[in-house]
């Protein structure tokens, strides 16, 4: 039954050069194949590229596919997808390799053989970034988003914006429908894996023609605007969120100060943010539970670390603010309560991602031995 699994293997490919075509030999050279290739609107220039291109992987029982004008990566990647779901049955899933010479024959057939022993879980092909050996652009940008990434998603990633994945059928039809045409597709897809998917990381070679000749359509500044505006769109969420709990929070404990200092002058404070938090706090759950995390944890199970979390918060900012008034007690309450509260926000937020609404049993990454 193994050997009757098909893996094909999708290369979209947008003015490639002639390592496109040392690739695809390569892959004719050892069996390797069906191989789906998308031209994601080159130019006319690139057409003699292309046509020899389809002539290899037509012998590896391929295909190729072709439009105008460029569309970008992600589109090119759903194109593929789509074709794979409607004409290849057969296929468990698929293997997304680069056209620039990036992955090794070894690497793309070290990934099928990881999608075949781990059918429902992304494989990821992740390089080892060396800063000596790598553009710096790359390094730099690379490392960055994975220590975003890990912060927005609650998932450890070691290579974020890596083009060799293995890709599950049930998840690669999902991802025909998510959003992002380019590069932040990418990230998308890692962002819709995130309790859903095992994630599985294979080490591979890292390969660039030089640090000085790495040519690359990545735009640095557009791209990044467009991976970054995807990365914080759940954090933007969380911030609305949390302002409006924070309003209603705010709002309470200003009104129960005022309310409690005459006859409770050293327990006032104390008072004061509980009775705020409780109310804050249950709004804050619910929003966050439905529309910020879309949890697939249980409801009982999630609702009891978050009361966890939200008496540890509260007790922390409690006993932080009364700490610094009497410390500095011309100080204005609400005001400290603010700079206090704010810290607190950034550390709770990762809590709330792994802790509270996060399903770690579906979004761990196992790195494997292989390579």
């Amino acid at each position: 039954m193994t050997n009757n699994l098909s893996v094909p293997i999708v290369i979209p490919s947008y003015e490639p050069d002639d390592r496109l075509i040392t690739l695809l030999n390569e892959l004719d050279s050892k069996g390797m194949g069906p191989v789906v290739i998308v031209n994601d609107g080159s130019g006319e220039e690139y057409d003699p590229i292309f046509k020899e291109a389809e002539a290899i992987i037509k012998k590896l029982g391929g295909v190729f596919i072709s439009y105008r004008p460029n569309q970008g990566k992600g589109h090119a990647l759903k194109t593929a997808f789509a074709y794979i779901r409607d004409n290849m049955p057969e296929a468990i899933g698929c293997v997304t390799a680069d056209s620039d010479g990036q992955h090794s024959p070894a690497c793309i057939a070290s990934l099928i053989d990881a999608l075949k022993v781990n059918r429902d879980s992304l494989i990821l092909g992740v390089r080892k970034f060396n800063k000596k050996e790598i553009p710096w652009k790359s390094w730099a940008g690379n490392n960055i988003t994975i220590k975003v990434f890990s912060y927005v998603s609650g998932l450890k990633v070691s290579d974020t914006q890596t083009g060799l994945r293995g890709i599950p059928r049930k998840f690669m039809i999902e991802l025909i429908d998510c959003k992002g045409e380019r590069f932040e597709y990418e990230i998308q897809m890692l962002l819709e894996c995130a309790g859903k998917y095992d994630l599985v990381e294979i080490p591979i070679e890292t390969i660039y023609d030089s640090k000085e000749n790495h040519q690359t359509h990545f735009n640095p500044w557009k791209d990044s605007v467009r991976i970054y505006k995807i990365l914080l769109k759940k954090f933007f969420k969380y911030i609305f969120a949390s302002v409006t709990s924070f309003i209603i929070d705010i709002l309470l404990f200003t009104l129960l100060t005022h309310l409690f200092e005459a006859n409770f002058p050293d327990t006032y404070i104390i008072i004061s943010t509980v009775g705020a938090r409780v109310v804050s706090a249950t709004y804050n759950y619910l929003i966050n539970y439905f529309v910020v995390f879309k949890s697939h944890a249980s409801k009982r199970v999630a609702l009891a670390k978050y009361a966890l979390v939200a008496i540890t918060q509260m007790a922390l900012s409690a006993g932080i603010v009364t700490l610094i008034m009497r410390l500095f007690p011309n100080a204005i309450e609400t005001i400290v309560k603010v700079i206090v509260d704010m810290i607190l926000f950034f550390v709770v937020y990762s809590v709330q991602q792994r802790l509270v609404f996060g399903t770690s049993k579906k979004s761990h990454v196992t790195t494997s031995s292989k390579e």
